[in-house]
């Protein structure tokens, strides 16, 4: 079971996106060598190294020796500028080394995501001792931090963090808000909290966070109700025509969070919308993202995987 004190993963990739680990410390650039000292040759009486030769012989072997001692020395030279120019090229980014730039693949820069604590003694969401599935930390916390560079958007902000039940249900057309607005009181909701975005290219998101008495409760609504194999029961106010989106890998998964993926199918319009319901324990959410156009889909799977992150 996943612990609610872990931090969140960022995908690559295949995952979603971080900033990498930066390389140990090699060794310090300009700091003088050690002076090299040449080991002495073995005496051996009767041959040519024999030390106690004549003195010509001995000025002919200084001579060799200082040609020895220069290749030794520059021998060394050499080996620490190459160690030195092989630690530069391991520490830099792969962006930075020529020849070696990559595109970006669509991921967006997310701060460093944490797990919120848990309250003193209280399990996480699927401990073999949590039989209800509760989420006990705050869900406002649960909820992804948008990504850097996004304009907020402030109508999902709520009141102190909590979101109205209107609010939640005005995503869905008017035929239908009377009908899930009794589904959710007859399944005990408690919570909505939200959180939204517009990054510079245009893309939406939305992403709500919907909190139950039980894990029973989310699990019935979710597969009883809102969320079928090939497409969603209740249509967004944006998105009338949608199905399962086939793009989405089904390996991209998280350990106990079950994931309903749908995109808009064509003819979508002026714009593409892309939806997901997450169900964690006793919490379900709602991840919406749109553009005008089409909706991309790096992004949102990785908004997606970020958010079953936090939650799992």
């Amino acid at each position: 079971m996943t612990e609610q004190t872990k931090p969140v993963e960022e995908i690559q990739p295949e995952s979603v996106p971080g900033a990498a680990e930066q390389p140990s410390a090699g060794p310090e650039v300009g700091v003088p060598l050690p002076a090299v000292t040449p080991p002495v040759p073995a005496t051996v009486e009767g041959s040519a190294f024999d030390v106690q030769a004549t003195p010509a012989k001995v000025k002919k072997d200084r001579r060799v020796l200082r040609a020895v001692l220069r290749w030794t020395a520059a021998t060394v030279v050499f080996a620490a500028v190459g160690s030195a120019a092989a630690y530069g090229i391991t520490g830099m980014k792969r962006t930075d080394v020529p020849g070696l730039a990559t595109e970006s693949d669509g991921r967006w820069d997310y701060p460093k995501i944490v797990k919120p604590p848990l309250p003193s003694g209280s399990p996480g969401p699927f401990a073999e001792s949590n039989k209800a599935g509760s989420h006990y930390a705050d869900l406002r916390e649960l909820l992804l931090p948008a990504p850097e560079g996004a304009k907020a958007d402030a109508t999902l902000r709520g009141e102190d963090g909590w979101l109205p039940r209107k609010a939640f249900l005005a995503q869905y057309g008017k035929a239908d808000r009377e009908e899930l607005g009794q589904l959710l009181t007859d399944y005990g909701l408690r919570h909505v909290a939200a959180r939204g975005w517009t990054v510079a290219d245009g893309t939406r998101t939305r992403v709500y966070l919907l909190q139950f008495d039980t894990a029973t409760a989310a699990y019935e609504l979710v597969t009883d109700e809102l969320a079928n194999y090939d497409s969603p029961r209740y249509a967004l106010r944006e998105a009338d025509l949608t199905e399962r989106d086939e793009a989405f890998p089904d390996k991209v998964s998280v350990d106990e969070v079950v994931r309903y993926a749908y995109a808009e199918s064509k003819p979508y319009g002026a714009e593409q919308a892309r939806e997901t319901y997450l169900l964690a324990g006793d919490t379900v959410a709602l991840v919406v993202q749109s553009r005008k156009g089409s909706a991309p889909e790096i992004p949102f799977q990785q908004t997606v995987v970020l958010q079953s992150q936090l939650l799992g």
